[in-house]
């Protein structure tokens, strides 16, 4: 065969798949009426990663990597199609949340950036948003505190999360000897410690909202200002990036929660649970806690203490452990821990990997 020949047989090929993906939409709509009918959620995390795996295992001789993001492009144009409010993000457009809003969930769907992350859990109690997304932990600084405290004290679940790669920038008008004054997230600031440090001692660290808005600020200021945030935001607003890789650690990355009025129900078999609980003031009750756990082989992936805000010296333990909520194992385990707790909340059950 020509090289011509080659082209007409990939034309072909391509009509083919665009014939098959205007069959496979009309079906996601019909599925998006069904769902609509009895009530199903229109997002569903466990069957998009079960079936991710299943397209690669399907496949070997074509790179995952590539299958995966070709898919969830194929996934987000089914959910776009009954999608009817938007996901709301900590915003603006170009921070480190929108892009885990689109590992989560694809660029076709309709999306909402929000100024804080309490304005993402109002977006969603109120109905104004379908899912929020927000950042609770880096890998770097720990947790996002404003973000578990809400947890803890909202109604919304956690059903899926996103963990991103996170590589920081200092961005400005330069030039860098000449910066007087560095704006970002409070746990962007923190991750760039030791290299703000060592470069710009003298330069005042000033908190913002979000990397983006940091970088909106910078995009209307005189020199002497610069931004930590990714290269995307700054690219997108046309701020020259002064220097890249800027984070304390190469392994710096973010985990990010998707949040919703309901829960998922047992689906894929390596799910994550998260829950909150306050323990009784008594001997023992952390051991007697954790043993509810060990005695039945169920380990704990994360364990964090947060002040309750209730009484001083109360604390939250925000515990993640492998099964979903409603499997036997982990109820026997609930059973146990209650009545060693003053509360044990439900926060969600995921898939482990998401997005």
């Amino acid at each position: 065969m020509s090289l011509e020949d080659h082209r007409r047989e990939v034309d072909r090929i391509d009509r083919e798949i665009l014939r098959l993906l205007g069959e496979r939409l009309q079906v996601a709509r019909a599925i998006g009426e069904a769902k609509l009918k009895s009530g199903a959620p229109v997002y569903a995390p466990q069957r998009e990663e079960q079936l991710l795996r299943s397209i690669t295992e399907a496949a070997p001789a074509i790179p995952a990597s590539g299958l995966r993001a070709v898919y969830r492009e194929i996934i987000s144009l089914s959910i776009g199609a009954q999608m009817a409010k938007p996901v709301a993000y900590l915003g603006p457009e170009g921070s480190f949340t929108q892009q885990a809003q689109i590992r989560a969930f694809g660029t076709s769907v309709p999306s909402l950036p929000l100024r804080a992350i309490g304005d993402v859990f109002a977006a969603v109690e109120s109905g104004e948003a379908s899912y929020g997304v927000v950042p609770v932990e880096n890998s770097t600084e720990g947790v996002v505190s404003h973000s578990l405290d809400l947890l803890a004290e909202s109604d919304l679940k956690v059903v899926a999360q996103v963990t991103l790669s996170v590589e920081q920038c200092l961005v400005g008008q330069g030039p860098l000897d000449q910066v007087t004054k560095v704006l970002s997230k409070d746990i962007a600031l923190a991750q760039c410690r030791g290299w703000l440090s060592r470069h710009l001692p003298a330069a005042a660290l000033v908190e913002t909202d979000s990397t983006a808005a940091a970088v909106e600020l910078v995009a209307r200021s005189p020199q002497g200002q610069a931004a930590v945030a990714s290269a995307t935001a700054a690219e997108s607003r046309g701020v020259p990036i002064l220097a890249r890789g800027i984070q304390d650690r190469r392994d710096n990355a973010t985990r990010f929660f998707v949040i919703a009025k309901s829960a998922n129900a047992v689906g894929a078999p390596d799910e994550v649970t998260s829950v909150v609980l306050t323990l009784k003031h008594e001997p023992g009750a952390l051991q007697g806690a954790l043993a509810a756990f060990s005695d039945r082989g169920i380990n704990l992936i994360r364990i964090e203490s947060r002040p309750s805000h209730r009484r001083a010296w109360e604390y939250l333990f925000f515990i993640d452990f492998p099964g979903h909520w409603e499997t036997p194992a982990v109820q026997a385990a609930i059973g146990e821990l209650k009545p060693r707790c003053e509360v044990v909340k439900w926060l969600g059950s995921y898939p482990q990997t998401a997005g």
